[in-house]
């Protein structure tokens, strides 16, 4: 049995299902983990959704800022949504409920005792060890599957708070997690998020680092695998590994095998539509 970790879909379904298949990918016997962003953007978001969800149990799937964006999108927050392709058709299908349910229902980190390997979408502040990091996902978890996620999703985007403080409570705390899972690249060294820093390392503010380098992260001893990041292409260093290969932009598809001994990745070339840096 394999377990692999694929990178953000995006609507990319032609180079999943390619991917899949030079894999020799098999739902009885092998295990799939997505890190999240299944949708937008990309031609086939509808196709995705329904796919890994008709994966059931042989799939995991952590939620990615372009799921919860439609999630919010859905429940009438468009103060964001600028017509991106690919949710029209999920927001139009026949079985849009089912599939914003299953959506919904999805966690923002996903921990393998047995493997070693913890999967988010984005990154973690380096305040947070990882059982933390887990107790924050499970309240944000909590709101989304609860009868009041409405209003999350009305209040979900913004950039502050913008550095963790255990005291946080309300939409304010509910934010800054989010903002740590589905969009966090860079930080400060006092740990402040730099969330408008889009681009490849080396290309940031003065002041700002990756978020997996800070020197004193609380979480550097724990195998992490995350996505989000596709300027940053494809890297194993400090003991985590960044997935997004900008499949929507032109450049791959990625499938990290992690229940070996040393974790192996094959990628799937396909066609571009953009440059990565024009994506949040």
């Amino acid at each position: 049995m394999g377990t692999y970790v694929l990178g953000d879909l995006q609507g990319c379904y032609d180079e999943l299902r390619a991917l899949l298949d030079r894999l020799g990918f098999d739902p009885a016997l092998d295990r799939a983990w997505f890190v999240g962003d299944l949708v937008n953007r990309g031609p086939k978001s509808l196709e995705c959704l329904r796919f890994v969800r008709g994966l059931g149990d042989s799939a995991v799937a952590v939620l990615g800022n372009h799921d919860l964006h439609l999630l919010a999108v859905a429940a009438g927050n468009t103060a964001k949504h600028n017509g991106d392709t690919g949710l029209g058709a999920v927001l139009a299908a026949p079985d849009r409920d089912e599939l914003l349910h299953w959506l919904r229902h999805r966690p923002l980190l996903h921990r393998d005792e047995t493997l070693g390997f913890t999967m988010i979408h984005a990154g973690l502040p380096p305040q947070w060890d990882v059982p933390t990091a887990a107790a924050c996902a499970r309240e944000v978890e909590t709101q989304l599957q609860g009868d009041d996620h409405l209003a999350y999703f009305l209040d979900m985007y913004g950039n502050k708070p913008r550095r963790w403080d255990p005291a946080l409570k309300g939409m304010k705390r509910l934010r800054f997690i989010t903002n740590c899972f589905t969009r966090l690249r860079y930080c400060a060294m006092d740990g402040t998020l730099a969330l408008k820093e889009k681009g490849p390392p080396g290309s940031q503010a003065a002041g700002t680092v990756p978020w997996y380098t800070h020197p004193t992260r609380a979480s550097r001893g724990e195998r992490i695998v995350f996505g989000h990041w596709s300027t940053h292409g494809y890297a194993a260093l400090h003991n985590v590994w960044a997935i997004d290969t900008a499949c929507l932009w032109g450049g791959a598809l990625t499938a990290l095998r992690i229940d070996g001994p040393v974790p192996e990745p094959s990628h799937y070339r396909c066609r571009g539509q953009a440059d990565p840096l024009a994506y949040a």
